[in-house]
């Protein structure tokens, strides 16, 4: 069963033709985002309330070494002069044009440099719509990506953090253990080092799933609850994640369930190598990411400067999903961590 189309007051039928179009490949992807861009950019959230004056917003699509191309996207304050890097790691079947638009937004206008790339396979990147079919590999696009625009001479000197949000916050760690002196921080939103038990089959389903994605890794397979009702505590917010027409809302595919499953498996064995300054923030109600890992995060991993918030009553998409009040706090945690964290590095 295919999600069922939504019906967007005042789009007349051809843009709805585009926004119902099959999204498993990267033009009708590109496509509906144009067309839709500007509807998506008007709607009435608390994250698109920042103004964009005295930003310069980029975007781009570039091929990486492995043939693939990928869109990414930079939001730099151009009045005041930067404090630090932020590189965007977007969650699951996301893409860093919607959400993270406003996000980066936020961050750009408190000076920060904000950075962001859609993942192989997601967004406006070139590739099958949300499959994984290697994790390593993915974090090797990543860590190729940004490397390479943290060397463009006017970032060189500048002190540079992860942000991940959800399954963003597996990759921002990887990158972090594939490369563990490159980074001055990191930012984890809700991250995914353990999918919450009741997100996961059960067990004599999930050994059936993996003998079945030997072969048909692609296939989309995998139940799975509504992630906007688990992710949003807000119900209003949770009816404009509509709205975000490139995200992935089919079944997981058997492949990339398989990888994620790994992936935070390989993570929770070696907390202990984390070892850069950390911000983790988490939903206490959250039950698509486990808080309770967050907490092992916290306490397992060696990095010296690391400092964990739990929000009571939130659940797992904390910047988009909250009330307004909530997600204040937790863009002042942010903002207020890197604005000390920018100027230590610097010090340093």
């Amino acid at each position: 069963m295919a999600p069922v189309p939504v019906r967007f007051p005042g789009v007349d039928e051809k843009l709805q033709k585009i926004l119902e179009a099959n999204m498993d490949e990267a033009p009708a992807r590109r496509l509906a985002r144009d067309s839709f861009k500007d509807i998506q950019l008007g709607i009435d959230h608390i994250l698109f309330k920042t103004p964009c004056d005295g930003l310069e917003v980029k975007e781009s699509y570039e091929v990486n070494s492995r043939g693939v191309e990928i869109f990414s996207k930079s939001w730099l304050p151009v009045t005041s002069p930067l404090k630090a890097l932020v590189c965007f790691c977007h969650g699951y079947g996301d893409t860093c044009t919607f959400f993270c638009e406003g996000i980066a937004r936020k961050l750009a206008s408190s000076g920060f440099g904000v950075l962001a790339m859609d993942y192989p396979g997601f967004g406006l990147s070139e590739g099958l719509h949300c499959y994984i079919p290697s994790f390593d590999r993915l974090v090797d696009d990543v860590i190729e990506h940004y490397s390479k625009v943290k060397e463009n001479p006017e970032f060189r000197t500048l002190p540079s953090f992860l942000f991940g949000q959800s399954l963003g916050g597996a990759v921002a760690l990887k990158v972090h253990l594939k490369q563990p002196n490159a980074w001055d921080g990191a930012i984890l939103v809700a991250p995914m080092c353990k999918i919450a038990d009741n997100m996961v089959p059960p067990w004599l389903l999930t050994q059936i799933l993996i003998g079945v994605a030997k072969f048909l890794p692609k296939r989309k397979l995998v139940p799975q609850k509504d992630l906007a009702e688990a992710a949003f505590r807000d119900l209003k917010k949770r009816e404009l994640t509509a709205y975000n027409v490139i995200a992935y809302k089919d079944k997981p595919r058997l492949g990339t369930a398989l990888e994620m499953l790994r992936t935070t498996q390989e993570i929770e064995r070696r907390l202990q190598e984390v070892s850069l300054p950390l911000l983790i923030l988490h939903g206490e109600a959250d039950i698509v990411t486990d808080p309770s890992v967050s907490k092992a995060l916290h306490e397992i991993a060696s990095s010296s400067d690391k400092k964990l918030n739990l929000y009571k009553d939130a659940y797992h998409s904390l910047l988009e999903g909250e009330p307004d009040e909530i997600i204040i706090q937790v863009f002042n945690d942010i903002i207020s961590w890197l604005d000390e964290h920018s100027v230590k590095s610097t010090s340093h």
